[in-house]
C-alpha cells in the first residue's frame, strides 16, 4: 500500500472523505435543494460571513507534488474535461452555446466566461437543468408530493437508523446550523445535502436572497421577454440521489457535520477547479484527498457518476435536441455533466452537432 506525506490539516479531512467526496458533488449539484429548506423552514436570515475556505489542491501540491501531479494528468485525459463555455453548431442551423455552471451564490462563479453573456443575450430560449427552480415554493410542493423520494414513509427515521455518537453529532451540528433534528428526522439525507454541505458563507448568502447562476440566468431571460426551458424535473434529480444506498447518505451527512468549518475547503477547492474551467479535475482531485482506496470506493464512485451524472446526462442531451433543432439556445447545467464520453458534449456531438469551446483559446 502506498504512503502518502499528507499535512495534518490534510490528514484530518481525509479520514473523513472517502463517501463524502461523492456526496459534496452529490449535494453541490443539487444545491438548489437549499433554497428550498430556506422556504421550508422559514429559516432566519443567517448573519453574514466572511468566505475563508483553503485550496486543499495548493496544500496537496506543496505536500506531496507526485500526488498532485496524477491529479492533473488524470484530469487532462478527461474527454472535453477542460472549458465551461461550448459552442453547439450544426448545418441550417443557428449556433447554440453551452455553459457549465456552479450552483452557488459565489460572485466569482457569477461572473461568466468571455461572450457567455453575450450569447445569452443573443439566445431565442434559455435552458436550464429544472424550470422549477423558479418558483421555490412551488418547487417544494412538487418534490415533497413524492413523498418516497423525500421522506420515510415506513416508520423509519434518522434517528432510528444512526447509533448514539453518530446521532448526537448530527444533532449538535444541525443545531449550529438552525435546524432541530427531530423537525427533519423523517426527511431522507439527500433532502439536507445542499444545507449541511453549504459553507457557511454560502448559507449566508442564499438566506439574504442571493441567487446562484443557473437561476439568475433563467430570471433575466423572464425580463427579457424569453422562455426558459427545463431539461428534467426536480422529482427526476432526487430520484437519482434515491439510487445510492441509504447507508452511504446517512453516514456522509454526519461526516460532513463533524467536518464543520473544514467544510469552506473543500467548497473552496471545487470552486478554484471551477473557475480554472478544469472540470474534468474535479473528482480526481476530490479522490486524492482520500489517502486510501479501496475495492468498496471505487464502486462507489462508479454509482456515483452513473447515478447522478451519466444517466441524467444521456436524458439532458436527448430533451436538448430537439429544443437546439428550434435554436440559437443558451443551454446552462452543472459543470459535472460537461466532461467524459457520457458527458454532454460528446453526446451532443453524437447527435450530428458540432461542439467547439469557446471563450477562452486553449
Amino acid at each position: 500500500m502506498t504512503t502518502f506525506a499528507f499535512s495534518d490539516h490534510l490528514r484530518a479531512l481525509a479520514s473523513k472523505l472517502p463517501s463524502l467526496c461523492l456526496w459534496l458533488m452529490a449535494a453541490l449539484h443539487l444545491l438548489v435543494l437549499l433554497t428550498f429548506l430556506l422556504v421550508l423552514f422559514s429559516l432566519s436570515p443567517a448573519m453574514a460571513q466572511e468566505c475563508r475556505g483553503a485550496d486543499l489542491l495548493e496544500k496537496l501540491r506543496e505536500d506531496d507534488p507526485q500526488r498532485y501531479a496524477s491529479v492533473l494528468e488524470e484530469g487532462r485525459q478527461a474527454i472535453n474535461g477542460r472549458g465551461l463555455f461550448w459552442k453547439i453548431e450544426k448545418n441550417g442551423l443557428p449556433p447554440s452555446y453551452l455553459l457549465g455552471t456552479m450552483h452557488v451564490t459565489d460572485p466569482r462563479v457569477l461572473k461568466m466566461p468571455p461572450g457567455a453573456a453575450e450569447a445569452h443575450a443573443a439566445a431565442r430560449t434559455i435552458v436550464i437543468e429544472s424550470d422549477e427552480i423558479l418558483d421555490e415554493r412551488k418547487g417544494m410542493a412538487a418534490i415533497l408530493s413524492k413523498p418516497d423520494l423525500t421522506m420515510f414513509t415506513d416508520g423509519r427515521s434518522i434517528e432510528t437508523l444512526l447509533p448514539a455518537a453518530d446521532l448526537a453529532d448530527l444533532e449538535e451540528g444541525l443545531k449550529k446550523r438552525g435546524l432541530i433534528l427531530s423537525a427533519v428526522s423523517r426527511m431522507k439525507p439527500w433532502m439536507l445535502a445542499g444545507f449541511v454541505a453549504s459553507s457557511a458563507c454560502e448559507t449566508a448568502r442564499k438566506s439574504d436572497g442571493a441567487v446562484f447562476l443557473d437561476k439568475k440566468l433563467a430570471l433575466d431571460a423572464i425580463a427579457a421577454g424569453k422562455p426558459v426551458k427545463g431539461l428534467e424535473t426536480l422529482e427526476e434529480q432526487l430520484a437519482a440521489m434515491a439510487e445510492m444506498p441509504i447507508d452511504f447518505h446517512l453516514q456522509a451527512l454526519v461526516e460532513t457535520v463533524r467536518l464543520g468549518d473544514r467544510m469552506d475547503d473543500v467548497v473552496e477547492t471545487v470552486t478554484k477547479l471551477y473557475l480554472s474551467e478544469e472540470t474534468g479535475q474535479t473528482i480526481p482531485a476530490l479522490k486524492a484527498l482520500t489517502p486510501t482506496s479501496t475495492d468498496e470506493d471505487e464502486s462507489a464512485y462508479a454509482a456515483f457518476e452513473s447515478a447522478v451524472i451519466s444517466n441524467r446526462n444521456h436524458r439532458m442531451a436527448e430533451r436538448a435536441a430537439p429544443l437546439l433543432a428550434d435554436g440559437p439556445v443558451f443551454l446552462a447545467v452543472g459543470a459535472l455533466h460537461l466532461p467524459g464520453e457520457d458527458g454532454l458534449v460528446e453526446l451532443l456531438r453524437q447527435q450530428g452537432f458540432t461542439v467547439t469551446r469557446a471563450g477562452q483559446a486553449d
